[in-house]
């Protein structure tokens, strides 16, 4: 597929979407319409293979804060910028008044190039009080990969701390829930994935993944209605704090993926201090096994590294 084929569609309100010749790759929505309980933020959904098939869900009963792929953290210094309820040790999860909120402030890029498609974001993270957090500065690209085979969604952010103040940056492990360190970029698969394959470095297997460190981990799937699977790989920078990150991992409750520099330890942030991530989300058609998910991998850090794939 000719990356000149790429376009993007900035005609709607609220979202941005991607495609790449007929095949519609993923929306941006810049401008969401949740409720305050569950932390409104940007989020990536649906997000697609290049067959078409969907591997994000939306607002799943269970967790209904979740929300396609989405940059999201539980636990900043009190506040919870992840959605629904905090865990308190000692008292459970606790519906607190500390849903904060991360608001679109502007686009200082929107780019179709010979390469794929890039989005540079302005944003806000703001308290439920009122008080600023971070400003962020974040950019979407995508590119296809393999001869065609797969494509790749590059997530970087740049947070500067303008609190006034040091900031922690952690998750339910570090306030006491044990092999719950969720915080970061966080994927949620199609309910049908639910007992589908974690792939690592180390192999393939299930739930057992959830706190390993490794430089990437994918998740391979069944669709409904579909005689079909699908596979995601998600890619640690090298360069990002806490490389390789503990990875939280789901696959018998529900699908889910997330690269957890926060999982067993807090990141301070101090005052001023601006704290970088970079991530590559490679998306293919088909089963994946060990092996075909290291070579999705391999494609992620080219294009982490901006080389041709």
């Amino acid at each position: 597929m000719n990356a000149q084929s790429f376009s993007l569609d900035t005609g709607g309100e609220r979202s941005l979407s991607v495609t790449a010749g007929d095949s519609p790759l993923f929306t941006y929505v810049f401008l969401p319409d949740d409720v305050a309980l569950e932390s409104p933020r940007p989020y990536i959904h649906p997000l697609r293979t290049l067959g078409g098939r969907v591997v994000t869900a939306f607002r799943p009963h269970d967790h209904v804060w979740h929300k396609g792929i989405s940059w999201s953290l539980p636990h900043v210094s009190g506040e919870n910028f992840w959605g629904g309820p905090t865990y308190v040790h000692g008292q459970g999860y606790v519906q607190l008044a500390n849903n904060g909120r991360v608001e679109h402030e502007g686009f200082f890029s929107l780019d179709v190039s010979a390469t794929g498609v890039e989005i540079g974001h302005t944003l806000c993270w703001t308290g439920e009080a009122g008080g600023r957090f971070f400003h962020e500065r974040r950019q979407l690209s995508a590119r296809i990969v393999g001869d065609g085979r797969a494509w790749v969604l590059v997530f970087e952010t740049s947070m500067k701390n303008v609190s006034g103040r040091t900031l922690a940056l952690g998750s339910p492990t570090t306030a006491g829930r044990e092999n719950a360190g969720y915080g970061g970029l966080f994927w949620r698969g199609p309910r049908s994935f639910t007992g589908g394959t974690i792939l690592t470095p180390a192999g393939s297997g299930g739930d057992e993944a959830r706190g390993a460190r490794e430089v990437w981990m994918g998740f391979s799937g069944k669709h409904d209605e579909f005689d079909a699977q699908s596979t995601i790989v998600m890619v640690d920078h090298p360069e990002n704090p806490r490389h390789p990150p503990q990875w939280f991992a789901r696959s018998a409750q529900y699908p889910g993926l997330c690269p957890a520099p926060f999982f067993s330890d807090e990141l301070h942030v101090e005052a001023d201090q601006v704290v970088r991530f970079r991530y590559a989300v490679v998306v293919a058609d088909g089963p994946g096994d060990a092996g075909a998910a290291a070579e999705l991998a391999y494609w992620g850090r080219e294009a982490l590294a901006g080389q041709p794939a």
